[in-house]
């Protein structure tokens, strides 16, 4: 099973096609060489150090506060 999270883009570094995205206080370098068009403040959908695919910012509080709720990591917002 795989698992990606949404997280929040903080800053990016295009000459390196990556970046700086934050999920609760963990704060990690991601490849931003699957998706196009992101900026900071756009959420994402991280796994093994790649962003998938852009969602929404209500979709991305929703599945976070899904994962809160099942008690699957501490380290994600309510």
């Amino acid at each position: 099973m795989c698992l990606a999270l949404p997280a929040k883009i903080i800053t990016i570094d295009e000459q390196a096609d990556s970046a700086v995205v934050a999920l609760g206080e963990v704060k990690k370098e991601v490849s931003l060489a699957l998706v196009e068009n992101v900026k900071p403040g756009d959420y994402v959908l991280i796994h093994v150090g790649y962003a998938l695919n852009t969602l929404s910012p209500e979709e991305a509080e929703r599945t976070l506060k899904l994962f809160a709720e099942a008690g699957l990591s501490e380290t994600l917002p309510a």
